[in-house]
């Protein structure tokens, strides 16, 4: 299979009058050891169906076709999705068939769109624009319930806090709500100059493992409305900090110790878990 080099994606940048832009996030990967990599770290192969957001030319598209993968790329841009399946055809025409594109913000697409012969996507890997990552993930995690793995690369920043811990400097709001539905954790760093343009802050590995969601008897938006109650006001503690969503201090202590929390305690110290725990006993 032909790869895409910083030569190949320049010219068809330029064939296409395709120029990078910052709103959409586009930084193209040019480096096809980086892309490759990728791939290999994602552990996806033949019989899986891989969902690829952003996939801009094409460079991790063919690197994930490259592994025997079915791909369904998302891709906003309608100039570079026209063009996608062209690029496949040439550069990898064995694998022409297991390729379709889905003309969507990722934001909107719905599991319906993504289904090929009666599947919706197992894995997810995708070099995701800075701006929206986490939104991105969360809500594809949120949408597509067969997810179970994915590699994502994302800011340098967003990877430290999507797989921070409890305790964590970096834990929040994005860190319990990925917890969730997966187990996250950093796997690697990738240096900006394998991408054109090269962007002005460094890139990190993201993968997750999909794991079954918290037990308890409150839903998924009212775990999340506690979370982001305690992240509010990160220096408060949680009595205080939880007033609002409780109603009162005195009220969110008697959530808090009837959840077995101590109400002294800040929102950087809770597990997904004990947020669930915490929400039900509101």
């Amino acid at each position: 299979m032909s790869l895409l080099g910083p030569a190949d994606i320049r010219q068809l940048a330029e064939r296409l009058g395709v120029r990078p832009t910052k709103q959409l996030g586009q930084n193209f990967v040019v480096d096809a050891n980086t892309v490759r990599r990728i791939a290999r770290l994602a552990e996806v192969g033949e019989g899986d169906l891989v969902t690829e957001i952003g996939p801009g030319l094409g460079s991790l598209t063919l690197a994930l076709l490259e592994t025997g993968a079915d791909v369904i790329a998302v891709e906003i841009d309608p100039k570079l999705a026209a063009e996608l399946p062209a690029t496949v055809a040439q550069r990898a025409p064995e694998a022409a068939a297991r390729f379709q594109v889905v003309g969507s913000d990722a934001l909107l697409v719905q599991a319906a769109q993504l289904e090929v012969a009666g599947r919706t996507p197992d894995a997810l890997v995708a070099n995701l624009p800075y701006n929206v990552a986490v939104p991105v993930l969360l809500t594809l995690l949120e949408r597509i319930p067969t997810l179970r793995s994915g590699l994502v690369m994302v800011q340098a920043e967003v990877a430290d806090r999507l797989a921070a811990r409890p305790g964590d400097k970096e834990y929040g709001v994005p860190s319990v709500k990925a917890a969730w539905y997966a187990d996250v954790r950093r796997a690697g760093a990738v240096s900006r100059q394998v991408f054109w343009p090269v962007p002005n802050v460094e890139s990190g590995l993201v993968q997750f493992t999909a794991r079954p969601h918290p037990v308890t008897g409150v839903t998924r938006q009212e775990v999340f409305a506690c979370v982001d109650a305690a992240f509010a006001q990160r220096r408060k503690t949680l009595r205080a900090a939880l007033a609002g969503w409780a109603g009162s201090a005195d009220a969110a202590e008697a959530a808090l110790r009837k959840a077995g929390i101590d109400p002294r305690t800040r929102g950087e110290r809770l597990t997904v878990q004990e947020f669930a725990e915490l929400a039900a006993a509101r």
